[in-house]
């Protein structure tokens, strides 16, 4: 039987603020007169003890093993979200496949997976997520609290570095394949995983959370970037999937000489009506076989959940739990 969601009221404030493609903002503070750089746009780094006792402190709150405290082997610095990382952790018959879950652009693990994490792992899953993306000079270690904040590299970079977690994931549990559950750019670069560096074989279903699919506008912010070349220079130097993630993109075009979805895939697409980041939102649809998608409204049609708030949403993260195990579905109301 499944356990009825928590009813999640807080949303992390920073995230209000920046939004999971922190470009839109970027460029909104320039074309409103701004004076900004890439120094200036990152968050000042805390101090090498406050991060070490900050990490600890908030690891081994999230779980009373010892193991589970201690940082995964991928040599994270980032806080675990509660319920994630915990290495000693064996698949059950009802869950065999492990869950990843992949954070957004402008994000990490530990905010991102506040809600989601600790749920799956109250209804028996392994559950781990990594942190990728981190850029030396405009990022750096932190609390998991305010910092990092990660997704910025190239995707393709990205995507490899998930493929790495995944293998990591996969030798410690002794499963021949994970779940994938990642929210915007999170959501979508384990498809460039799936499509062109072999994950095919090692992932059972992809959840996407508004995922970036097939690029986006930023409600028509990237089609203003030829007239303000400077706006372009600024953001893309910062953040390199900021640049992938536009329509039009050579990236997006790779994306697109192969089908959306991968045989033996199963994939969910989770979106908002109200997303105001990946736009227009009907294009995080993906065509193909095995191929679910879901509208938050469809379900609750006076949610007003916009693309950061879908992490959070009661409604939208059911959908994410009948996603992985659609055997035990239960009818998806308003939260």
């Amino acid at each position: 039987m499944r356990t009825p969601l928590l009813r999640f009221s807080a949303i992390p404030v920073r995230r209000r603020g920046a939004g999971a493609l922190g470009a839109l903002l970027l460029a909104g503070a320039v074309l409103a007169g701004a004076t900004v750089s890439p120094a200036s746009a990152a968050v000042p780094v805390a101090s090498a003890s406050a991060v070490t006792a900050s990490s600890a402190a908030a690891s081994a709150s999230s779980s009373s093993s010892a193991s589970s405290a201690e940082l995964p082997p991928d040599g994270d610095t980032v806080a675990s979200p509660p319920g994630a990382n915990d290495w000693t952790c064996r698949p059950t018959t009802a869950h065999p496949d492990p869950v990843v879950l992949v954070h957004g652009t402008f994000a990490n693990r530990y905010e991102n997976w506040l809600a989601l994490s600790p749920l799956l792992k109250s209804l028996g899953y392994c559950v781990f997520a990594l942190d990728y993306g981190m850029i030396p000079g405009v990022t750096s270690s932190g609390s998991g609290l305010l910092l990092p904040i990660g997704g910025l590299g190239p995707v393709p970079e990205s995507a490899a570095q998930l493929g790495r977690f995944v293998d990591l994931v996969r030798t410690a549990t002794g499963a021949a394949k994970v779940d994938i559950v990642g929210h915007s750019q999170g959501g979508m670069l384990p498809n460039y995983y799936l499509k062109f560096l072999g994950g095919g074989s090692k992932v059972g279903r992809l959840v996407g959370l508004a995922p970036s699919n097939h690029g986006t506008t930023l409600d028509g912010i990237t089609n203003l970037v030829p007239y303000f070349p400077g706006v372009a220079d600024l953001i893309y130097t910062v953040c390199k999937a900021c640049r992938d993630q536009a329509v039009g993109s050579d990236f997006n075009t790779v994306m697109a000489s192969r089908p959306d979805t991968v045989p033996g895939v199963r994939y969910t697409v989770i979106s908002t009506v109200l997303d105001e980041v990946v736009t227009p939102w009907r294009t995080q649809f993906l065509s193909g076989p095995d191929v679910d998608n879901q509208v938050v409204q469809e379900h609750c049609p006076v949610s007003l959940v916009e693309h950061v708030g879908i992490a959070f949403s009661p409604t939208a993260l059911h959908l994410v739990t009948n996603a992985l195990d659609p055997g035990h579905a239960t009818p998806v109301f308003c939260g």
